[in-house]
């Protein structure tokens, strides 16, 4: 067993894995609370009443953590979004339901979604490279430029817009919309999802400027 990682996955007891999702559990509240930069293992641990060494005896430190609090969260997301997604076929479908599961998403799990930005920003070596390689901040982005040129080839969106243009805008909004969710205790999600909705229909061709 490597010193500082904890057992390897198959090795893992019930109990280990149960404590690997606490602590993951308070890694994201912790930074949601404080920040990444101020989520020390130290306060983590104070979070749920375990000592900083028992962390480290399941992680090899804060970026492998952070690392696993990035792993859970997009795996969770994308099982959310999927599904919703998939239950559609038409590409004007596909994208309202792109939006609107995402912000659903977001809209239940606030914490979680708000330390996928904080990692995301702050997770940068001093040369600027990503220090957490599981998580490539252009990966949404491919993705949904992808789908977008794909109904947009079957003619289903308008044919003179740029999908990565409009794939990196969805994606702003969206990460915006994270960020207002801890920092806006008035901000109202389900308002704000019907809003981008409209505004990515016009852009995309699906809607008129006024909406129908």
């Amino acid at each position: 067993m490597q010193s500082g990682s904890g057992p390897a996955p198959a090795e893992r007891t019930f109990i280990e894995t149960q404590r690997r999702a606490q602590i993951v559990a308070a890694a994201i509240d912790t930074i949601a609370e404080l920040g990444y930069a101020r989520a020390s293992l130290g306060r983590i641990a104070a979070r749920i009443g375990i000592s900083r060494g028992l962390i480290s005896y399941h992680f090899a430190g804060k970026d492998e953590l952070m690392s696993e609090v990035v792993r859970e969260v997009l795996e969770e997301g994308r099982a959310y979004m999927t599904r919703r997604i998939l239950a559609h076929s038409t590409g004007p479908e596909m994208l309202r339901a792109y939006i609107e599961s995402n912000l659903a998403y977001l809209r239940e799990h606030p914490s979680g979604a708000f330390a996928i930005v904080e990692i995301a920003r702050n997770g940068v070596t001093a040369v600027g490279q990503p220090r957490f390689s599981s998580y490539d901040v252009d990966d949404a982005v491919r993705a949904l430029a992808h789908l977008l040129s794909g109904f947009q080839d079957a003619g289903q969106f308008r044919a003179d817009f740029d999908p990565r243009a409009i794939a990196i805008a969805i994606r702003g909004a969206i990460d915006a919309a994270s960020r207002r969710l801890i920092s806006d205790p008035q901000f109202d999600i389900d308002s704000y999802a019907r809003e981008i909705v409209r505004v990515f229909e016009v852009a995309t061709g699906v809607a008129g400027p006024a909406g129908g």
